[in-house]
């Protein structure tokens, strides 16, 4: 009889991590809280640098998990040590007593609302990168008609000190290039800004994709915060920004305003580490043995993690480590018990 492992969160990670697990001859239980599986690739609708729609990365893996005991709508109510093995219980009624348990509960987008001065919940017309996904997905949003001018802001939530998280969430830069994109195929008249920071394009081909909106697209970059955000009595955005590489203030009358909500820790961080003892790091993602050559290693014996749970990381990334986590585990159930 195959060994089972508890996999705590079933996005990406969690599931690619119980294939590979499966592959390895164990038995994985995956728990997910949502009523489906696939966290927020299954809302997104498509990748960048290529534009690869999301559902032909998600589909597959979901259609590979035969071996793999999984639950929906199901939250983790304990877990606890017991001599060398963990015990834990669900929401389902159900528990599970295991030596292995892979947290890969990722991670919650940046509540847009916390930046006032955006006015995220008060304007119609001011809205999230994954609201836009949504709209991608469905092409349904009344807001979106006649798009004349639309702004994107980079970095909402992320490398703020005020919102509390100071860390880069990695995929915001060229995500809201990748919608900038997408927005002026959509609308080709439009005149689409892009205010931003810096500009951290730091994976293969996310260069080509910026030249892309530069030269094709005719994306227009301004480097420099957004600073206010107000609405007329027709409903149409006024945006106060500063243009820091020509030291001069701006006021811009838009249609639409996308706020890119950098990744924040999920939820369900605090409580998991406050179970398995643990503490998360400064940022409030889990923190790993070592950040160098133990990235999916907890201090506490028979602990892992995968994915986002650690930090913001791209879906190769993810996925990646979510084969390496699955490694990790095989070799510390075969290595000899102290």
């Amino acid at each position: 009889m195959s060994q089972n492992i508890v996999v705590i969160g079933g996005g990406p990670a969690g599931i690619e991590a119980s294939r590979r697990l499966r592959d390895l001859g164990y038995t994985p239980i995956l728990i997910e809280k949502e009523p489906v599986l696939g966290g927020h690739l299954a809302r997104w609708d498509r990748l960048f640098p290529d534009g690869v729609e999301a559902r032909k990365v998600l589909e597959p893996m979901l259609a590979d998990l035969d071996g793999i005991k999984y639950f929906t709508d199901t939250e983790v109510s304990s877990i606890n040590r017991l001599k060398d093995t963990w015990v834990v219980k669900l929401s389902n009624g159900l528990s599970a007593q295991v030596r292995a348990v892979l947290l890969t509960t990722g991670f919650d987008l940046f509540k847009a609302e916390k930046k006032e001065e955006y006015g995220y919940g008060i304007y119609e017309r001011v809205i999230t990168n994954a609201d836009l996904e949504d709209w991608f997905k469905s092409g349904a949003a009344p807001q979106f008609d006649d798009v004349k001018v639309i702004g994107f802001v980079h970095c909402v939530g992320s490398r703020d000190e005020k919102a509390g998280n100071r860390q880069c969430s990695k995929v915001c830069c060229v995500t809201a290039v990748k919608q900038a994109c997408e927005i002026k195929e959509r609308f080709p008249e439009a005149t689409v800004y892009c205010f931003y920071m810096d500009l951290r394009m730091f994976g293969r081909k996310y260069e080509d994709l910026y030249l892309k909106a530069q030269k094709e697209c005719g994306i227009r970059f301004v480097r420099g915060r957004v600073s206010e955000v107000s609405e007329d009595i027709d409903g149409h955005l006024f945006v106060k920004a500063e243009d820091t590489l020509f030291g001069k203030p701006l006021k811009i009358k838009m249609d639409m305003l996308v706020l890119m909500a950098g990744m924040a820790p999920a939820a369900s961080t605090a409580e998991l580490a406050r179970m398995v003892n643990v503490l998360p790091g400064e940022d409030g993602f889990f923190l790993p043995h070592s950040l160098i050559d133990s990235p999916c290693t907890c201090a506490r014996e028979g602990i892992f993690y995968a994915g986002t749970a650690t930090g913001p990381k791209t879906i190769p990334e993810t996925l990646s480590e979510a084969a390496s986590a699955a490694l990790a585990i095989d070799r510390y159930l075969k290595s000899p018990q102290k």
